[in-house]
């Protein structure tokens, strides 16, 4: 007999829908044949099910078995096809309900005892099951609330396969599980490090409020204890909050690379990530056999920490220059090309040379020109050029370290930075694709990026003395806009120009 179940395969960050077609056939040797491009882990699901469904009471039927995933020419990988294989062979030899078996998706990993174990990507399953009208889900009970995440959908948490041929069999029984996405988002409030605890420092804090107003990158430069990465760390305690599109966005990117810690509760802060400045270029853009996301993938819609960027390799920081650029990274292998999204703020801290304090009125630098050179030639000027805001972190006074002054607390900065993006979506309203000043292309900064007669030639002067390039001219642009959204101001103003230009003055310290 001949039975037909759904389940699905992931491609990147998206779903396919996958037919699990079964033929149990009583010629031949018994045995168990699976094609459709099945990998390792789907190869071994034969022997996984075999004995589970033994273990559980059911009847193996010792016949030849084949079972077809389709489409034929996508690659099938993972222990998530447990579940389907084993409800199509149930359901090929009779022994339970097939009435259902063409409205839902069923995705689960077997245990030996019949227990069904959670898996990797049930999210963006979800979503694009909802897409494609699909009636509702079976996946384990540890996976239930993460696919609930999705309205509009029937979601069903079982815990091993007996619950599964129950459900099959007798539906009305079982309740579908539920879930409030907007409350769960709304529950979660950002409990992190607060910018109160940094003393001094206003020109870079003042930086660091423009890049959360405007999605800027950043660079500090400054010797070491001048407070670089505290400062970079508490980039995310001022940044608005997650919407509900932006959070489901983030979730699936981590569901599908199994960095949820707790499956069904959504990923309600921006993301943080700092890689070592050991990481290679795949583990920081994505890859691998199947494509996985990488480091900026992860910091989608959020933050992206490269501390000591000199000390990581130039080939693997000049990865990231497309993908600052387009906001998306294209992973290209022999049998498949994915996408993935990374619109992500760039945070990178670094000495202004290898001792340490080059241009610090303290200590002396020790270092010859010729190695300062070398220091600075792994950050292209292409790279740079893509760094809107590159501000000088000194040391601080003895008094300021000494006296403890009260400084702002995040919550405050907060309120002027979603302020500043409120205006900026305002004036987006008729391009719902740019979320921030930072996403403006050319013809949005011909726009809303007016420069009257004193403004253009500040401008035009900062061109001819730094020799800055279009795209450092463009992000100025941004930077002003930015500045003005802060102020409150509808167009921008010669004191915004003057103070984005002073962003980009940055030496190469050689």
């Amino acid at each position: 007999m001949l039975a037909r179940v759904w389940s699905a395969s992931l491609v990147g960050i998206d779903a396919v829908k996958v037919g699990v077609e079964v033929d149990i056939s009583s010629g031949g040797l018994p045995g168990i044949v699976i094609l459709g491009l099945p990998d390792t882990a789907v190869q071994e699901s034969k022997e996984r099910v075999k004995a589970t469904l033994k273990n559980v009471g059911y009847a193996f039927p010792m016949r030849k078995i084949v079972i077809n995933l389709t489409p034929a020419d996508l690659r099938k990988e993972g222990p998530s096809f447990d579940l389907p294989i084993s409800i199509g062979i149930l359901a090929a030899s009779e022994q339970i309900s097939t009435n259902l078996l063409d409205n839902y998706l069923f995705i689960g990993e077997l245990s030996l005892d019949g227990s069904l174990r959670p898996v990797a990507g049930v999210l963006p399953i979800a979503v694009a099951a909802q897409k494609m009208g699909i009636a509702g889900l079976v996946v384990p009970e540890a996976n239930a609330r993460e696919a609930a995440l999705v309205k509009d959908i029937s979601v069903y948490g079982c815990r091993d396969i007996t619950d599964v041929t129950n459900f099959l069999n007798n539906p009305e029984r079982y309740q579908t599980v539920t879930l409030d996405a907007q409350a769960e988002l709304a529950a979660n409030q950002y409990t992190g490090l607060d910018l109160q605890d940094v003393k001094g420092q206003l020109h870079a804090r003042r930086a660091l409020e423009i890049a959360a107003a405007g999605g800027h990158n950043l660079i500090f430069v400054g010797p070491p204890g001048s407070g670089k990465t505290m400062l970079a760390k508490r980039l995310p305690s001022i940044l608005p909050p997650l919407t509900l599109q932006e959070a489901l966005e983030v979730t699936q990117i981590y569901s599908v690379a199994g960095l949820l810690k707790n499956r069904g509760t959504l990923v309600s802060a921006r993301p943080f990530r700092s890689p070592h400045h050991s990481a290679s270029g795949p583990s920081l853009v994505g890859g691998g056999t199947f494509p996985r996301p990488g480091e900026i993938s992860l910091a989608h819609r959020g933050v992206l920490f490269l501390d000591e960027l000199t000390e990581f390799k130039r080939d693997v920081l000049e990865f990231l220059r497309q993908p600052l650029e387009d906001g998306y990274v294209i992973i290209s292998r022999t049998k498949q090309s994915v996408s993935f999204p990374a619109q992500f703020t760039l945070v990178a801290s670094t000495n202004p040379c290898p001792c340490g304090y080059f241009g610090d009125p303290i200590q002396a630098c020790t270092c010859s020109p010729r190695q300062r050179e070398q220091y600075w030639g792994k950050l292209s000027g292409p790279l740079m050029d893509r760094i809107d805001l590159q501000v000088v972190v000194n040391r601080l006074k003895p008094e300021e370290i000494t006296r403890y002054s009260s400084s702002e607390t995040s919550a405050s900065v907060r309120e002027r930075v979603q302020a500043a993006r409120e205006r900026a979506r305002h004036r987006f309203a008729s391009e719902p694709s740019l979320r921030c000043n930072a996403d403006m292309q050319s013809r949005h900064i011909q726009q809303w990026c007016q420069l009257d007669e004193t403004s253009r030639n500040l401008l035009e002067a900062a061109i001819r003395k730094l020799a800055l390039s279009a795209r450092a001219t463009d992000r100025i642009l941004k930077v002003s806009r930015t500045i003005a959204d802060l102020s409150g101001d509808e167009t921008i103003q010669p004191a915004h120009v003057a103070e984005a230009i002073q962003y980009r003055t940055i030496d190469r310290m050689t």
